[in-house]
């Protein structure tokens, strides 16, 4: 029986220095909680790839797949045979695991890497000595060098040689919780979803913080936000949500404040909370999904508003995409069609009918002084509770943080 394995190649990882076996562990660490969903796999690394096998017969090697093909830091995914390190169970393996593989390919291309140098042959001898192993094999693929259909690849390793028939791209980026704490505004739309995305590819840990307004959103607008942080736990594993009401604040500003006014000065409320809750949390940045220009409040001269009454660092990731560019990564992420449904969020009550675009600072500041600042940010506060939301079944009985 041909015994297979998983490897998985590094991506940003091997251009770090002295440090870089502190993110090989945490990539480690990462794939092996990952793989556990799916039995007893052992993880181990060397010379810039993860090798994850299974340890017994239950063990669900594509399962282990497809969730590795979703751990951050990893740009390239194989299932791969393995064989003795001599040529005669090179060919053997390959002529019986390869044409599976190949079925229904009319071409192929054969490749060797040998990282192990005391091999005997040299990489094109290995390489062309399993191309001739495919051929005998399936007499009606053909060989093509310049635009094969399939690339199957031999790579001689320290213990083993691995036979594997393509490689599937992997997430990329730095692996999680590399990079420090976030706290995302999580909106039930399509675009702080693909923000937390993108920050957790960049090694950053993501807690979430979203905000509603009972009774003018619903429960069902509250576990779309829930649904969304579960798509986003594919890559994550798990994230913490914070939900806080904002209705009271959004009544006052209603009835107290110029309606031009009102999304920003509903931001300030948003962002000082944000503030607040990701100090009380050790976040050391705030996430946000604005896009430059793209609705009223995330003009320059807005921003420049609400980032003045914030201290933490605020990282736009999207500020300069386009939507286009955005709906592409919330499709590829699965969160897209969640985004969509049609349920308001606290953005979307008592939204003005001609908001202020280029606002002044100090005209902003005298409308919130027609309201309890203060009072209401600390009302809003103690409104606060916590969902947490994983792909781990033994986290799960959890449930909510208060």
């Amino acid at each position: 029986m041909i015994k297979e394995i998983i490897l998985c190649k590094y991506g940003e990882i091997v251009l770090k220095g002295a440090n870089r076996a502190t993110f090989e562990a945490k990539l480690a660490k990462e794939i092996k909680k990952r793989v556990s969903l799916y039995g007893h796999f052992s993880v181990s690394h060397a010379q810039s790839t993860v090798f994850i096998e299974p340890l017994d017969d239950n063990a669900d090697i594509e399962g282990a797949y497809e969730a590795c093909r979703c751990v951050f830091g990893i740009v390239g995914v194989s299932r791969a045979a393995v064989a003795e390190k001599n040529i005669e169970d090179i060919l053997s393996v390959a002529k019986s695991y390869l044409p599976a593989l190949l079925r229904g390919k009319k071409t192929f291309k054969a490749e060797a890497k040998r990282s192990d140098k005391s091999f005997p042959l040299p990489s094109p001898t290995i390489a062309a000595e399993v191309g001739g192993a495919i051929l005998s094999a399936m007499p009606s693929i053909r060989v093509d060098i310049h635009n094969p259909d399939v690339v199957v690849r031999v790579e001689i390793r320290e213990t083993n040689a691995y036979i594997h028939a393509g490689q599937e791209k992997g997430a990329g980026g730095m692996p999680y919780r590399s990079a420090g704490k976030g706290l995302l505004l999580l909106s039930g739309g399509i675009d702080s979803p693909v923000a937390a995305y993108m920050m957790a590819k960049r090694g950053m840990e993501i807690e979430a913080l979203h905000f509603e307004s009972f009774p003018y959103t619903s429960e069902a607008a509250k576990e779309k936000v829930l649904t969304l942080a579960d798509k986003v736990c594919a890559y994550t594993g798990q994230m913490y949500v914070h939900i806080i009401s904002l209705t009271h604040v959004q009544e006052e500003l209603r009835d107290n404040c110029e309606e031009e006014y009102f999304t920003l000065l509903l931001r300030i409320f948003m962002m000082t909370l944000a503030e607040r809750c990701a100090k009380g949390y050790h976040a050391q940045a705030l996430i946000t999904g604005e896009s430059l220009g793209q609705v009223a409040s995330q003009t320059m001269e807005a921003i420049a508003v609400t980032n003045s009454v914030v201290s933490l660092p605020v990282f736009r990731p999207l500020i300069g995409m386009d939507k286009e560019e955005i709906v592409r990564i919330a499709r590829q992420i699965d969160t897209f069609e969640t985004s969509i449904l049609p349920y308001e969020d606290c953005c979307t009550v008592f939204t003005p009918r001609h908001p202020r675009t280029r606002p002044q600072l100090d005209k902003v500041m005298a409308e919130l002084e027609k309201v309890d600042f203060e009072g209401l940010l600390e009302e809003a506060y103690a409104t606060m509770y916590t969902e947490k939301r994983t792909i781990y079944p033994e986290e799960q009985k959890k449930g909510t943080v208060q």
